[in-house]
């Protein structure tokens, strides 16, 4: 199973980038929003994390090898949820991520049908059976923008501890998310939860 590939990224043609890799170049389908991130990054060496698959029917033996790639791995655990849902494929699934993660998972956890039948692929009874089976797993997701957009110093661990705390002392869930986004968005340095929470309520304060 090849989980992660690195090398230079040579051009992107469709749903597919090409990574230049020693004497070999591997084809790895990427959803949208992965290959618009990359466009400006051709002739650079990029790592995506990846998942292979077999396409075709077995049972006539025409099987071709796969490669499906991600900027981390957030994003590729995000994928494989959405292939366990009931008529999500690769293929429907890879479609589907056309936005931000987190701006899916969103719409995921707070049951926006109308939002998740939008994605490309997805009418009303799909998105339906989504946020029914994956909508409690998505909190951790919805937060991948305040981890990106945070300052470098402040931890994914720091993050997602801060959020739960918030949640657990009786704030909803997009609340909490609210809360961490305006804090982060200082760009400034939280070594640890406590000093993160600090700043959630000076800010709170002197709104």
């Amino acid at each position: 199973m090849i989980t992660r590939i690195q090398g230079k990224l040579t051009r992107l043609e469709g749903e597919a980038a090409y990574l230049e890799c020693g004497d070999f170049e591997y084809e790895v389908l990427v959803p949208e929003y992965t290959r618009r991130q990359l466009q400006h990054q051709l002739d650079r060496t990029i790592r995506l994390f990846t998942i292979q698959f077999f396409e075709g029917q077995a049972n006539q033996g025409r099987l071709t090898p796969r490669l499906v790639g991600f900027s981390c791995e957030v994003e590729r655990e995000f994928f494989e949820l959405l292939c366990s849902v009931d008529g999500m494929g690769m293929k429907k699934a890879l479609r589907a991520m056309g936005r931000p993660v987190s701006e899916i998972a969103a719409a995921i956890e707070q049951q926006d049908v109308k939002s998740v039948s939008s994605l490309p692929g997805i009418g009303p009874a799909t998105a339906e059976r989504i946020i029914a089976k994956l909508r409690r797993k998505m909190p951790k997701f919805a937060l991948m923008v305040t981890r990106e957009e945070a300052a470098a110093e402040v931890t994914p661990d720091v993050v997602e501890e801060t959020f739960a705390f918030l949640v657990k002392i009786g704030h909803p869930e997009a609340e909490a998310r609210k809360l961490l986004n305006t804090a982060l968005a200082e760009k400034k340095s939280y070594p640890d939860f406590e000093s993160l929470i600090h700043a959630i309520y000076q800010k709170q304060k002197t709104a």
